[in-house]
């Protein structure tokens, strides 16, 4: 039937399309007028057309998402209790963070299903500890050695031990190894460079399985933050699942690439807060139409405020919502045949691959980070993005667009919700996460006292 009504119509190619928009311009000029030229290098055409479309074979992510409810550990009998309470609540997924180590038993009581743990140190003893008492649950260990060394601009404890201590945890047989890009979306690199730098940063994990004679393994878990940049997320995800297959091919290894998604913290601000809630929906919805495994959605008050109930229930139903109410429960791989997104999808992909391919010819991404190459780089692509923010070209509603004179927030903040400076001694220069409306929040702060 749609096939026969379609056969109904003149079928209008893009080059008509074209002289139709150009006709109707009435003399102003194509190009400057429609085309927009965004700080990745891609530009934005006025319309897509299946004269000029190439399906993009992203590997598909074959069940539902799941909802992740993060939480730190102090007590180990509260981390236990907020853990089930968040699974009966709606959440099919827990991420605990913890900074020492902790009483597993106690911590893991009675949760029946999908875990991550993000642990600021490393121990060989304790990870595989944990590994034993997680076998009855899917789990994620996620060590990255080389996004703490990011991070911080230190190892753990040396290039050495550190990596001699993930080749000791992989003879577990378990999938232990993140690849965290969170940190390069924070600081300001841009959608290409993301994706770029998960593939090195990955690339030198593959280059160290080889090497050292690791177990191999079956996934490597990818985190990623999501800005509102909507289709643009949405394509950055499926571009980084295509070139993880191909350089996985071309290793000859089959390592599926798990994406842990949660939105960005670069974008939210202190003044109109409830604006995040907003925010964080539409990167959400990204991460979902882009095909990541699991998301953990952050609270509308997460810079300001220590963790409570409201917060993290309004986020999690965030969730919930788009999942069981707005029927994006199988919308994982919607995007495939969209012009649009699978345009995005290939000019993301064929740039990453380029700054990736040049990472490698100068030695790879632990080398460059060394020598402060990608350091710099996302400097050059945060101030630029910072200078857009100042001037008003890149809107922040609420906070550089149409601000509320009489909102104060002096009163109500928990947390110190800018860059903190601690002076130490560095191997390298950290990547530094940075908000883009601390300048103008500071000042206005300034002005309440």
């Amino acid at each position: 039937m749609a096939q026969d009504l379609f056969d109904d119509f003149y079928s209008v190619s893009s080059k008509q399309w074209k002289q139709k928009i150009q006709f109707d311009l009435k003399g102003v000029d194509y190009n400057e007028t429609l085309l927009t030229k965004t700080n990745e290098g891609i530009t934005i055409k006025p319309f897509y057309h299946s004269d000029e479309f190439e399906k993009v074979d992203v590997p598909k992510n074959s069940e539902e998402f799941k909802i992740c409810q993060s939480i730190f550990i102090s007590d180990e009998k509260t981390a236990n209790f907020l853990a089930l309470d968040a699974l009966k609540r709606g959440a099919n997924s827990i991420l605990f963070v913890a900074d020492e180590p902790f009483d597993i038993t106690t911590v893991l009581g009675n949760i029946n299903s999908e875990i991550y743990f993000q642990l600021n140190f490393l121990s060989e003893s304790f990870s595989i500890d944990l590994v034993n008492h997680s076998k009855n649950n899917p789990f994620f260990l996620n060590i990255d050695i080389i996004g703490n060394l990011a991070k911080t601009g230190n190892w753990f404890h040396n290039l050495n031990v550190d990596f001699e201590t993930i080749k000791n945890i992989s003879s577990t047989n378990q999938s232990f190894l993140q690849v965290n890009t969170s940190q390069y979306q924070n600081a300001g690199a841009t959608t290409v460079q993301q994706v770029a730098y998960a593939l090195a940063h990955g690339n030198e994990y593959l280059n160290a399985i080889e090497k050292n004679k690791l177990t191999k393994q079956s996934i490597i878990n990818f985190k990623f933050s999501v800005g509102s940049n909507y289709f643009f997320e949405i394509a950055k995800i499926r571009a980084f699942r295509y070139l993880w297959k191909l350089l996985c091919d071309g290793y000859s290894l089959s390592i599926d690439a798990h994406v842990f998604a949660q939105p960005s913290l670069r974008n939210k601000t202190l003044y109109d807060y409830n604006t995040n809630m907003l925010r964080t929906t539409t990167e959400c919805m990204s991460a979902i139409l882009g095909g990541a495994n699991t998301i953990s959605n952050v609270s509308y008050d997460e810079i300001y405020h220590k963790k409570n109930e409201f917060g993290e229930r309004i986020s999690r139903n965030q969730l919930l919502i788009l999942k069981e109410e707005s029927y994006f429960k199988s919308a994982r791989n919607f995007a495939d045949g969209t012009y649009y997104i699978e345009s995005l999808t290939k000019e993301i992909a064929e740039k990453a691959l380029a700054i990736f391919k040049d990472i490698e010819k100068g030695g790879g991404f632990l080398k460059q980070l060394k020598e402060g190459i990608i350091q710099r780089k996302i400097k050059e692509s945060a101030t630029k993005e910072q200078a857009q923010f100042d001037t008003g070209a890149l809107v922040l509603l609420g906070t550089n667009k149409h601000p509320n004179t009489e909102d104060k927030m002096n009163n109500t903040i928990e947390l110190y919700p800018f860059v903190k400076t601690k002076p130490r001694k560095t191997l390298i220069e950290p990547i530094v996460a940075k908000r883009l409306a601390e300048k103008m929040e500071k000042e206005r702060l300034k002005d309440e006292a």
